[in-house]
């Protein structure tokens, strides 16, 4: 074969392999489905949060994703970490949809604006949006001349956020902080302030197929047909900060905090009782910080666990205990109930009776003891080993010795009776000196 035609024979494969990788490549990349990653947050505005959503986008760009749902379900929260998520999301590369579910969610508060902060914003059905209107950190009125900064700093960043949106829902958007007013998802959707409702995140990428964003003044055009949907969990440190945002479990570290506490300073000396204490107080602390709370209700639970420890002290056969079960229900159910605290942020009535119950029965233990103790006579010296029990380390015949907890004893039988052999149970009777008298047990 000469050289020309394996140069021809060569040339030949080397363009049919091009023409076939060129014509492959193409269909690779239009089958290719687009990824589009679901985070989910559930609970108050919070830096665990703003942290979530930060690792959200990171992860995102790692893994070449086409879009974030941002599933959300709040009553508010700081409204400093709230700029802080909105810078997130407007800088945020990625397209974000924020998500208010699942039915029953809202998006109150702060929330609001965290909405309003997605390129895209979606409901599902029976859900709210709005009251928006700033309050303090335990949910109580602010000053007029801060509520007023307060206000206006935040219409101004819903105007920025809604405009796009047409004139209502910039109205809506200022009424809900203004007026503190908040709308259904239907509501919403027929104004504007949301884009679409969807029944689940499968509808919602129905929906937003073919749907046009804008980021950084740049068109960007969805592609959700068949997209590959991927979850991305809290880690462990987000979902212990996540926890500290529910009221059922701030009220249970609080209570369990206070007992291990009050046990410490009743009977110290250990160091177990008083490490719970202060680690559950320390969780307690942070829940309540991020949570509207109202102070009666502390003030309340305070007074009872101080009429138990009382109880303990002067026992009164259980009257302060009795009056002290009425102060704890009585504070654990206001204690994150006011006026401006959304609705299902309470502590669940049966929660409260059943952790009072509970409390009051171990402080009721505990007078018992105290009664018992006041009751009995006093003993010292030698005196009070008569009617102990010991075992016979040295047969007693008639004397031995006996040990009695980590101490040994020289002891004898009583007169006149039977030698009593090594490892027999034995009680005390007299003491004579430093020599113990005892019988059999």
């Amino acid at each position: 074969m000469s050289t020309l035609s394996r140069r021809s024979i060569l040339f030949t494969f080397l363009l049919l392999n091009l023409l076939g990788w060129a014509l492959v490549h193409p269909v690779q990349a239009q089958t290719e489905s687009p990824k589009v990653l679901v985070l989910t947050a559930d609970g108050a505005v919070s830096s665990a949060m703003s942290g979530y959503l930060e690792r959200g986008i990171r992860y995102a760009q790692g893994h070449g994703m086409e879009l974030i749902i941002f599933q959300l379900n709040t009553p508010g929260g700081s409204i400093d970490i709230t700029n802080r998520m909105v810078q997130i999301m407007r800088g945020s590369p990625i397209p974000i949809v924020v998500y208010v579910s699942p039915r029953g969610a809202m998006a109150g508060s702060a929330g609001t604006v965290v909405t309003l902060a997605g390129h895209a914003a979606a409901m599902a059905p029976e859900t709210a949006i709005g009251a928006a209107s700033p309050v303090g950190p335990q949910g109580e009125d602010v000053g007029v001349t801060m509520e007023r900064k307060t206000k206006e700093i935040l219409k101004a960043i819903v105007r920025s956020l809604a405009e796009r949106r047409g004139s209502k829902a910039v109205a809506l958007a200022e009424q809900t902080i203004e007026e503190a007013k908040a709308v259904s998802a239907t509501e919403a959707l027929e104004i504007g302030l949301v884009d679409f409702i969807a029944e689940d995140v499968d509808d919602l990428l129905r929906q937003l197929d073919g749907f046009i964003i804008q980021i950084s003044n740049t068109e960007v055009t969805l592609h959700t047909t068949n997209a590959a949907v991927i979850y991305l969990p809290n880690n462990l440190v987000e979902q212990v900060l996540f926890l500290m945002t529910n009221p059922n479990v701030v009220f249970l570290l609080l209570t369990i905090g206070v007992q291990a506490v009050l046990i410490e300073l009743s009977s110290p000396g250990g160091w177990v009782a008083g490490f719970i204490g202060v680690v559950c107080l320390a969780l307690a602390g942070y829940g309540l910080g991020l949570l509207p709370v109202n102070w009666f209700g502390l003030i309340f639970i305070a007074t009872a666990f101080v009429l138990f420890f009382l109880d303990i002290k002067a026992p009164t056969h259980g009257a302060l205990t009795t009056a002290g079960i009425g102060s704890f229900i009585a504070g654990a159910l206001i204690l994150f109930n006011s006026t401006e605290a959304p609705s299902f942020q309470k502590v669940s009535p049966p929660l409260v009776i059943g952790t009072a119950l509970v409390t009051a029965a171990t402080f009721a233990i505990a007078v018992g003891f105290a009664i018992r103790a006041q009751r009995s006579p006093i003993r010292t010296g030698h005196e009070a080993l008569v009617g102990r029990t010991g075992t016979v380390r040295v047969a007693l015949s008639p004397r031995g010795q006996v040990q009695m907890g980590g101490e040994m004893w020289s002891a004898e039988v009583l007169e006149g009776a039977e030698p009593i052999p090594a490892g027999t149970r034995v009680e005390v009777v007299a003491v004579d000196g430093i020599h113990l008298k005892v019988k059999p047990k």
